[in-house]
């Protein structure tokens, strides 16, 4: 194997950072040189830990892409949101949260305000517990979007408003928080 190829498949690594930068990336893997490529790839991934098998020359670029930078487990584990239609406490304005029933509550529908309990919807994996404040509100294809952030840590996110449940979220305070306003 060439210092050249060596090199090349440590650029391409350190490159593919995004699924955006892998999809550009992927095509250099199946070029003239794509062989001679993919095994230097495989080599450098098995030299930076990842868990490749020899097959995995074989493989799909952006496969072999992730799983030799060691991304394959980060990218399946960090998109996948799971359902939870729970009941609480508001912990800003004390009042009991009843489930939405057809979808995932995740903020008060009175004071609009919600905890940073999530990395992915539902995983409870963030570890902060800061209160998230609503800072603004979009309308997106037709869907109202509160835009949250996090008083602890300043975490920042986005949460499509309820205003089709039984409970809807307060009329009053979404007008509030699109002025730029607290409820």
């Amino acid at each position: 194997m060439t210092d050249a190829s060596t090199a090349a498949a440590r650029a391409l690594l350190e490159a593919a950072t995004t699924r955006g930068a892998i999809k550009r990336l992927a095509p250099a893997l199946d070029g003239p040189d794509g062989e001679a490529l993919r095994q230097a790839v495989w080599r450098e991934g098995c030299r930076r830990g990842a868990d490749l098998p020899e097959d995995a020359i074989g493989w799909p670029a952006r496969r072999l892409l992730r799983r030799a930078r060691g991304a394959m487990e980060e990218a399946v584990g960090r998109t996948t949101p799971t359902a939870r239609d729970e009941s609480f406490t508001c912990q800003h304005c004390g009042r009991a949260v009843p489930p939405a029933g057809r979808t995932a509550r995740d903020h008060c529908p009175w004071c609009l305000r919600s905890i940073h309990l999530d990395v992915v919807p539902g995983d409870r994996a963030a570890g902060c517990g800061g209160v998230m404040h609503p800072v603004g509100l979009e309308i997106r294809g037709g869907t109202t979007v509160l835009r949250y952030r996090c008083a602890r840590c300043g975490h920042a996110h986005r949460v499509r408003a309820l205003v089709d449940v039984e409970l809807p979220d307060d009329p009053r305070a979404l007008r509030i928080v699109s002025a730029g306003g607290q409820p």
